[in-house]
């Protein structure tokens, strides 16, 4: 019995972790617009290293510094509803370019 349980009991767990992993996501503002995504990715980059540094000193453990770098979450998000966007206005186009192409296939093997 505890063999057919175990499934979903693994199940349960997964769904749970993704689950609160969108709700954290929601809640910090990496859901919203590309203002809030920023603000979010601002709070992140101020947070995260201290809280890094102090975890590495309590192992133990010496890490390299973190890269530098400059990062527009709106940029990245406007570029991905974009990209997103064209793609999904060429579709009809494109799937009646591939059927007629696959129909033109399927009667030279019938030939």
């Amino acid at each position: 019995m505890a063999a057919r349980l175990l499934p979903a009991v693994k199940f349960l767990i997964k769904g749970g972790l993704a689950g609160a992993a969108v709700y954290v996501a929601y809640d910090q503002g990496l859901l919203g617009s590309g203002t809030e995504g920023a603000k979010a990715f601002k709070k992140a980059q101020e947070t995260l290293p201290p809280a890094i540094q102090e975890w590495t000193n309590y192992l133990g453990w010496e890490l390299p510094p973190t890269p530098k770098f400059e990062f527009s979450v709106s940029n990245s998000w406007n570029k991905g509803v974009h990209t997103v966007m064209s793609a999904l206005s060429v579709a009809p186009t494109r799937a009646c370019e591939y059927t007629v192409e696959g129909w033109k296939y399927m009667k030279d093997l019938v030939k």
